[in-house]
């Protein structure tokens, strides 16, 4: 009643009750005279205990389960439902992998809740032609989907050799980019960008030109000076707790948006744009953070610290991690401080931001990236966004700056 058509490209398994087997052998030998490698004869297949777990793993390896609807294959003793069962089980989405075939007449109603989530094969004239046609259509587009995703892995590793080419062609200039602090700079290439992933933020493409953004956080030593610099700012918080010649390789935290803005103008860079930031975390591999897809370990990153004081105890130098540096070389993206950057925030994007997307032009939050040292290993995934009010101040929130090219 069931039967295990491997087609040059798909597996398809083709279920019937046993009194359409008829209409079943015209559809294999249709399925034949396509060139299709067909597993048909029942009497083939052992009895007992070992037919079941053939038909199971038969069920379980298809691309393609094709279901022939009759009285008797939805009658509730039929195996059919049996098969059925197991092929709603396995297949992560009925379309393109579901097809139903209505051998009579049958009121929607009748059908079974899986295969009324797509729609069934029904013609008044040449069934078996009908079939043979709906499964090349479905191997048609199943072999463009392959190619789009082949393609797109192809764009992807193009623009991460180029990527890595223009990096290596530029490396003297990028090794020697140090900001108006003193601050060392990496050099992120220009090039395609994934952003979001659908789960943590929405999924977008976009390019972006190619930038510098500060290898550490600003840390407090640094930051000491530009206080001293511009005189009348409010201190971060906790500012009083920290020894600056203990503390001085420290991020400084405590400080809101405004700060860090003013901060990065006075040494002649800006916060980095959310997409910036990001590129810069995660590469263009998609990874789930900044060293890869491995969970995270406090060998790679400081999280889940319970110090209520970031400058005693609370927060670790800056570039303790090497292990869990980004892709560009850029550490400390996850965990120890959450980030400033320049963006307003919004829980969606606009579509037609493509090119260096800097978010919406007003609003009354910006956004936070990364995660500081109070948080759990599941909001070390580098796609997640928070935000906060311009003149909020954290104890696990700081900033690190970004410039321009040229």
């Amino acid at each position: 009643m069931l039967r295990l058509i491997a087609v040059k490209h798909m597996k398809i398994f083709l279920s019937y009750a046993a009194q359409d087997r008829a209409i079943a052998a015209a559809i294999n030998r249709a399925l034949l005279d396509q060139g299709h490698d067909v597993f048909f004869d029942r009497d083939d297949l052992p009895p007992g205990e070992e037919f079941h777990i053939r038909i199971r793993r038969a069920i379980e390896a298809a691309d393609l389960f094709v279901f022939l609807i009759s009285e008797q294959a939805l009658d509730p003793g039929s195996y059919t439902l049996n098969e059925l069962d197991i092929a709603e089980q396995n297949l992560k989405h009925a379309s393109g992998h579901l097809l139903p075939v209505l051998l009579h007449p049958t009121p929607f109603d009748h059908l079974p809740a899986f295969v009324k989530s797509v729609t069934a094969l029904e013609t008044p004239g040449d069934l078996v032609a009908s079939v043979a046609d709906a499964v090349h259509r479905l191997e048609t587009a199943r072999q463009r989907r392959r190619w789009r995703r082949v393609a797109g892995a192809l764009a992807v590793i193009l623009c991460g050799a180029l990527g890595a080419w223009y990096a290596w062609s530029t490396r003297e200039s990028s090794a020697a980019i140090t900001g108006q602090d003193g601050a060392p700079a990496v050099l992120i290439p220009a090039g395609i960008v994934v952003l979001g992933d659908d789960e943590e933020s929405p999924q977008r493409e976009a390019f972006l030109d190619a930038f510098y953004l500060d290898r550490f956080e600003v840390t407090t030593g640094r930051y000491a000076k530009f206080l001293a610099a511009t005189g009348g700012l409010q201190v971060p918080e906790e500012w009083d707790t920290l020894d600056l010649s203990r503390d001085g390789e420290l991020p400084v935290v405590g400080v809101n948006w405004l700060d860090a803005t003013a901060y990065c103008q006075w040494a002649g860079r800006r916060l980095p744009t959310e997409a910036e930031w990001e590129k810069a975390a995660r590469g263009t591999d998609q990874r789930r953070y900044p060293w890869g897809n491995e969970a995270p370990t406090l060998a790679r990153a400081n999280f889940q610290n319970p110090n209520e004081n970031p400058y005693a105890g609370g927060l670790k130098k800056v570039g303790s991690y090497p292990t869990g540096q980004s892709p560009y070389g850029v550490e400390d993206m996850a965990g120890n401080v959450g980030e400033w950057v320049g963006d307003f925030y919004a829980e969606s994007f606009t579509a037609a931001e493509v090119r260096n997307p800097k978010g919406p032009t007003s609003g009354t939050t910006h956004v936070i990236r990364g995660s500081g040292y109070f948080d759990p290993a599941e909001r070390l995934v580098i796609t997640k966004r928070y935000y906060a009010s311009p003149d909020n101040r954290a104890p696990d929130t700081g900033f690190r700056c970004a410039r321009d090219l040229h």
